[in-house]
């Protein structure tokens, strides 16, 4: 596949203070693409270097096949984290006035803007100042801006910040209709669960630095530990051994477990069935919340307790 934006040895430092550290990325054509990392890991300060609103300090960043912004400007939309938009515009009227910016013809632009505004369902809200909205629905317009002049790529930083559960999921619903027609997305978000279900391909940063990069399948048989989740009527201990489990957690009606290095989840079944009656056997792929919580070093000992430590 074409690659949409390539980084190559992309720093940043302010003083003493290395932001991003020889960064190397890769995000393929008409993919949705997931920038995760712990707050100040250096995301926002990346996604200002790709749409060159700071400049590295050394690397080279190829977007949309070019290295010169002024190039590429109206072929991008961008979701910046901090939002600002003119509030004593209308709705309407704003989002003609911003796709005209962008060189998209009145008309076209005033088309475009009435479809996504009932998209939205902002149809009763399209000649309200942008000052009177509430501020759902103020995020709702800045998001039309940022696709309404039908970028080939956009870059959202914190895409899903200030929605309601509904409308985060009509803003997903829209990501992917436009991934469908070949947009390519970027999106900085901590929402591992909107991450799992929406991208292609995700990077983890940390401290500045590429901690690990790839297609989710590829990041969860790389980094992940596959859980095995055992079902079953009556008394068994077994799991409780480190020979066999690393790690488990017990609950009324199941226990979860880590098996042990070199240990095969097919045995944890065969000693299970050996003491109890089993009525369910699961293999359960990590998250990629706990890829994300283990890579940066962080634990939930709430969680999974290590084998062998009585309750």
């Amino acid at each position: 596949m074409t690659a949409a934006l390539e980084l190559t040895g992309v720093s940043k430092s302010y003083a003493e203070v290395e932001a991003v550290q020889s960064f190397d990325l890769t995000v393929e054509a008409g993919s949705i693409f997931g920038l995760l990392g712990p707050n100040g890991a250096g995301k926002t300060t990346l996604i200002r270097m790709i749409m060159d609103i700071i400049r590295p300090d050394r690397g080279t960043i190829h977007l949309l096949g070019s290295t010169d912004p002024e190039l590429r400007r109206d072929r991008i939309g961008y979701l910046p984290e901090e939002r600002g938009i003119y509030r004593k515009m209308k709705v309407r009227e704003l989002l003609v006035y911003l796709a005209q910016l962008r060189s998209i013809p009145a008309g076209r632009a005033r088309e475009q803007a009435d479809f996504w505004i009932e998209r939205f369902s902002l149809s009763e809200r399209a000649d309200e100042k942008i000052e009177a909205l509430s501020k759902g629905n103020a995020q709702k317009v800045q998001f039309i801006a940022t696709i309404l002049h039908e970028p080939e790529a956009i870059i959202l930083d914190e895409p899903f910040s200030g929605f309601d559960p509904v409308n985060v999921d009509l803003v997903k619903n829209v990501m992917l209709e436009l991934k469908d027609k070949g947009m390519t997305i970027l999106l900085s978000t901590h929402q591992m669960e909107t991450v799992e279900r929406l991208c292609d391909s995700i990077c983890l940063i940390h401290e500045g630095k590429k901690i690990l990069d790839g297609s989710i399948r590829e990041v969860k048989q790389q980094r992940g530990t596959n859980a095995v989740q055992i079902e079953f009527d009556g008394s068994t201990d077994f799991y409780r051994d480190p020979k066999w489990v690393s790690r488990f957690d017990e609950s009324s009606r199941y226990v979860e477990m880590i098996p042990a290095a070199g240990v095969d989840p097919s045995e944890l079944l065969r000693l299970a069935i050996a003491d109890v009656q089993v009525s369910r056997f699961q293999i359960m792929e990590p998250s990629v919340h706990q890829i994300f919580l283990e890579a940066v070093g962080v634990t939930e000992s709430s969680e999974i307790r290590s084998a062998g430590v009585s309750r």
